[in-house]
């Protein structure tokens, strides 16, 4: 006794990328990584880092070492 075979589904034409990123996808990590780059340029204007200086330090001297 043969068993039942499905046929398999018509594929679409095959074009670039099937799936689509909505936009806040691409918006929100570009956000996030340009308000990184702010506090990391300029650590005096946060107002987060005015309220702890040995977190300061540790940002100025981690930022010297990556400079090194």
């Amino acid at each position: 006794m043969q068993a039942r075979t499905n046929p398999r589904p018509a594929r679409g034409p095959a074009t670039g990328s099937p799936a689509r990123l909505p936009w806040w996808a691409v918006v929100l990590p570009v956000l996030a990584f340009a308000a990184l780059l702010l506090v990391m340029t300029d650590p005096e204007q946060a107002h987060a880092a005015s309220a702890d200086p040995g977190f300061g330090r540790f940002v100025e001297r981690a930022l010297d070492q990556l400079s090194y």
